[in-house]
């Protein structure tokens, strides 16, 4: 980009939007970068609340920008999450977990080298026959209904039970709004893009016209409008990649429904497989959000409600029936107007690909457009543009992965027999003769947070893809490995029971956090260690 103040105009608030102002205000003013930066959003456009789940990544960035944490359960309703139930996809009345934690990033020892502890506590959980997410010490808290933290001896200090990074659940709108009244640096302005100005030679965007007359102009523009990408598709002309032959759910009914009173509030969320779809369950502190996303050559939208409606025993008040096509935009960034969130793509919202796709992608733009010095504007461009692409193919791959079960409607024999694309055959075909390992996994450049096996060992054991044959043959060929493992296993087993006893429930705890009887108090340089007792947590580290 040009020298001298630069200015960044954001279209569309919202917690992309918010997300993406708060972060490069912050990495400006701390590398002197001069960003000037507005976010256009409308008062007059309604934002739809939804329950939205986030992975580990989401709290790594609210700690990351000063956000209090506290604060923010507190002002937007959030809750915690642990990981995600699956429940009867693989075939009915059968679950299975994904917790998001990683025991193997715990399972250090100098008496084995990198490759070889890779996955082993997995391996050997297989191999005994054990499922994987046994293992978690997030399991032990989505069992027990519990939060990540236990009280100190003050009674008011919170302590993290573990070092690995929590999610949460929370209502997208409300989040959104809490970010724009706690942002500072931002400057807001409360218009409707009708249209843009562009220069008649580059193609470049000018400026933005308002509806009420206005121009705002900037150096680069971020689009953040959600499924109406009035700048990427509307205005630069990106085409649409459809994913539909792959990922076969075209169709989202969102409704609300109470909790029950008194009742434990779920640390997780529920992905819970039906007939055409699945239905999703995303607890906030008020309400819990759902949805049906089926495809509607299974399902038409009235045979869709009545699907859930015998399921759960009562009626529903659907608050919309929404078309989806399931995709990505073929250039996120076009000349200077870059797509961000929604507006970049959209996936069904089955492991929280939405808002962590978002972060990284603003931590990417970071990286390569905002630093000091001389930046490559083109290759920026066309290396933001290649690292985007893949991580939204790799979000694909892991999604349809889901529908490798063995349920037996018509259209989950549709979803296996005709939607299953190639890498996921592949990925099946190799992991029924050789253990999945994180060598096979390439990660994104910079090793920005991505989908690896860590997250991919639960749902391929929870489906009854891997080979207790395989695992043992795998053990048997490494006794050192398998000693190890064991050890570990034992310990950490016994570790995570007792570390889960000690904290509190979550309902407690967000009604503790609501009152304002507890705090948070940050171990001050301080690396994470792994014992049984609660501890204080060290400040955010790699997570997913």
């Amino acid at each position: 980009m040009p020298g001298g103040k630069r200015r960044i105009v954001i279209v569309g608030g919202g917690t992309a939007g918010w997300l993406a102002a708060m972060m490069l205000q912050r990495h400006g003013a701390a590398n002197s970068l001069g960003l000037d930066i507005s976010v256009v959003e409308s008062s007059r456009i309604p934002t739809i609340g939804v329950g939205e789940g986030t992975t580990a990544v989401f709290r790594q960035m609210i700690l990351e920008l000063g956000i209090d944490e506290a604060a923010f359960i507190r002002e937007t309703g959030a809750t915690i999450k642990f990981g995600i139930r699956h429940k009867e996809w693989r075939r009915k009345g059968h679950s299975y977990d994904g917790p998001i934690d990683d025991p193997n990033l715990l399972a250090v020892t100098p008496a084995l080298k990198p490759a070889e502890r890779e996955s082993a506590l997995d391996i050997h959980a297989v191999a005994n026959g054990k499922p994987v997410s046994d293992l978690h010490l997030f399991q032990e808290m989505i069992n027990r209904g519990k939060s990540p933290f236990g009280v100190g001896p003050d009674g008011i200090g919170l302590l993290q039970a573990g070092p690995s990074e929590h999610a949460m659940h929370f209502d997208q709108a409300r989040v959104g709004a809490y970010l724009r009244d706690i942002s500072t640096g931002v400057t807001r302005i409360d218009a409707e893009v009708g249209g843009v100005r562009r220069n008649s030679v580059s193609g470049d965007i000018e400026a933005l016209l308002t509806t009420d007359g206005l121009e705002v102009s900037g150096d680069l523009y971020i689009d953040c409008t959600g499924f109406r990408r009035k700048l990427i598709c509307g205005e630069m002309g990106a085409r649409w990649i459809s994913y539909s032959d792959i990922l076969p759910v075209n169709r989202a009914m969102p409704f609300w429904l109470e909790h029950e009173p008194g009742a434990e509030i779920p640390p997780y969320t529920l992905a819970w497989a039906q007939e055409a779809g699945w239905m999703w369950s995303i607890p906030t502190q008020d309400r819990i959000g759902c949805g049906y996303v089926y495809c509607d050559r299974f399902r038409t939208p009235d045979e869709a409600q009545a699907e859930i409606e015998r399921q759960l025993g009562h009626k529903i008040e659907p608050r919309n029936d929404l078309k989806f096509d399931a995709g990505r935009v073929d250039e996120a960034w076009i000349g200077n107007c870059v797509a961000l969130g929604l507006s970049s793509s959209f996936l069904e919202p089955l492991e929280a690909t939405s808002i962590h796709g978002t972060i990284v992608q603003v931590m990417l733009l970071r990286r390569l457009l905002f630093r000091s010095g001389p930046v490559d504007v083109k290759k920026a461009r066309d290396d933001y543009n290649k690292v985007v692409a893949r991580q939204l193919n790799d979000f694909r791959t892991f999604i349809n992965l889901h529908y490798a079960g063995e349920r037996e409607e018509p259209f989950w024999q549709h979803a296996r027999r005709d939607c299953l694309h190639d890498t996921t055959k592949a990925m099946l075909e190799l992991w029924s003769k050789r253990m999945p390992r994180r060598s096979q996994f390439a990660p994104l450049p910079w090793d920005m947070p991505h989908v690896n096996e860590q997250l991919y060992y639960p749902v391929i054991d929870g489906l009854g893809h891997l080979c207790r044959t395989v695992a043992r043959s795998h053990m048997d060929a490494n006794p050192k490995v398998r000693a190890h493992a064991r050890k570990v296993t034992e310990a950490m087993t016994k570790d995570n029971k007792k570390a889960a006893t000690q904290c509190l429930g979550h309902r407690e705890f967000l009604e503790r956090i609501a009152a304002g009887t507890v705090e948070f108090r940050w171990a001050q340089g301080r690396a994470p260690t792994r014992t049984a007792a609660v501890r204080e947590p060290a400040s955010a580290g790699a997570g997913r």
